[in-house]
């Protein structure tokens, strides 16, 4: 998994006031992250850029703390080459949702099974909270296909 990732920096989750200076934008981004249980991280934030540092448990863990990071509105890049975590073990394929898709229209393209949609949302259920509700810009991550059952 590479360091340093783009986002959209006009979309996301509303996390900051316009009156938030960087430090509280850093403190903000940290506590969205505490869905994750990542006790040894920590952020800054400076130019619209999250730099993440620290430990994470799992590669998986290391990439639901990019997304939410950067999935914020006012977020444009993530620097993540300071956030430690134990090698992937398969590559990590990340999407950016453009307009007119939906999670069975991209469960489509990457399975070639619309109704495999629930994989991509359990696999990003920090970032999208509803199925029915993803945003063009939108950055998340599309797991492996399950291997197929003999």
């Amino acid at each position: 998994m590479a360091g340093l990732f783009d986002f959209a920096k006009d979309i996301g989750k509303k996390l900051f006031q316009s009156s938030d200076d960087d430090a509280q934008k850093a403190r903000k981004i940290r506590q969205s992250l505490s869905a994750l249980n990542l006790s040894k991280v920590d952020v800054s934030f400076q130019d619209g850029q999250a730099r993440l540092s620290g430990e994470a448990l799992s590669a998986d863990q290391k990439e639901k703390a990019v997304l939410l990071a950067g999935n914020v509105q006012g977020v444009e890049k993530v620097d993540a080459s300071g956030l430690q975590a134990p090698p992937q073990e398969k590559p990590v394929q990340f999407y950016v949702i453009q307009s007119g898709d939906t999670l069975s229209k991209i469960a489509k393209r990457f399975y070639g099974d619309a109704s495999a949609y629930p994989r991509i949302f359990e696999a990003n259920r920090e970032v999208i909270e509803d199925p029915d509700k993803i945003y063009p810009g939108q950055k998340i991550r599309i797991p492996e296909a399950a291997p197929a059952q003999a």
